[in-house]
């Protein structure tokens, strides 16, 4: 299938690894340019040069704290018209409402919540103005089943799932989609070595992490191709009669009874 997506511009935060770097892989391969955001220099040359040697994609780099709101507006600047901005970039710690102290917790939303935030505010009102773009907020299943052992990571989710419900319902009339994925457990490289840490402390050998996922569907995590394949289509103008929906990616896992 032919996702119409040649030639478009995309940018996405947190594109150096992970899902990011598995999202930005696959639109090169539909034919988009890119842009890449994310703090350390170092991964996103090494993601550009990988991409490019594969898809022979045009790729520019864009490191910086994406928790600086200065930063976020420079960005935008930038990256103007851009035609699909897929926000990504963030990682809030485990922990409960009393063992997350005040300055992680901030420092986390300031990344993920208002780095999201200010990305949008700046990037969704040139694209209203122009009458057409998506912008596509990838979250996390926390979101829509929240534990008190990820509680920031919980409350930050479905924060940015009221945000893309709320501007997902009023964008269309201007042209735009907003819309956004909820990944369940996913194999990144930060999945691993909590995964390793866990099996060290039960098993006393970090490569018997894949032994702690049994409860999972189909025994395994998702993979980053399997999020990005899905994140192509809804952000292509395949997916042009959705907006302000929030797709859960997890095998089903959030919709288990008792867990």
């Amino acid at each position: 299938m032919d996702l119409k997506l040649a030639g478009k511009t995309v940018l996405i935060t947190g594109g150096s690894k992970g899902i990011g770097k598995a999202v930005a892989a696959q639109m090169a391969e539909e034919g988009c340019n890119l842009h890449l955001a994310s703090r350390t220099a170092g991964d996103l040359e090494a993601a550009r040069d990988e991409i490019n040697a594969k898809y022979g994609a045009q790729v520019t780099i864009h490191p910086g704290d994406l928790s600086d709101s200065s930063r976020m507006r420079q960005l935008a600047a930038d990256t103007a018209g851009i035609d699909i901005l897929i926000n990504n970039a963030g990682a809030i710690p485990s922990g409960s409402v009393q063992s997350v102290d005040e300055e992680t917790w901030r420092s986390a939303w300031d990344l993920k919540v208002f780095g999201y935030i200010n990305l949008i505010r700046e990037v969704y009102p040139a694209m209203c103005a122009r009458g057409d773009g998506v912008i596509l907020n990838i979250i996390g299943a926390a979101g829509e089943r929240p534990v008190a052992s990820y509680i920031a990571g919980s409350m930050a989710n479905a924060s940015i799932m009221a945000m893309t419900q709320a501007l997902g319902g009023e964008a269309p009339h201007k042209g735009v989609r907003v819309l956004a994925v909820n990944p369940g457990l996913i194999e990144t490289e930060r999945m691993v070595t909590l995964g390793e840490a866990q099996a060290l402390e039960k098993h006393g050998d970090k490569t018997r992490w894949r032994e702690m996922l049994t409860n999972m569907p189909q025994g395994r995590a998702g993979s980053v191709e399997e999020v990005a394949d899905v994140v192509a289509f809804l952000a292509s103008p395949r997916a042009s009669w959705v907006s302000g929906t929030v797709l859960t990616i997890d095998a089903g896992m959030t919709k288990r009874a008792g867990l």
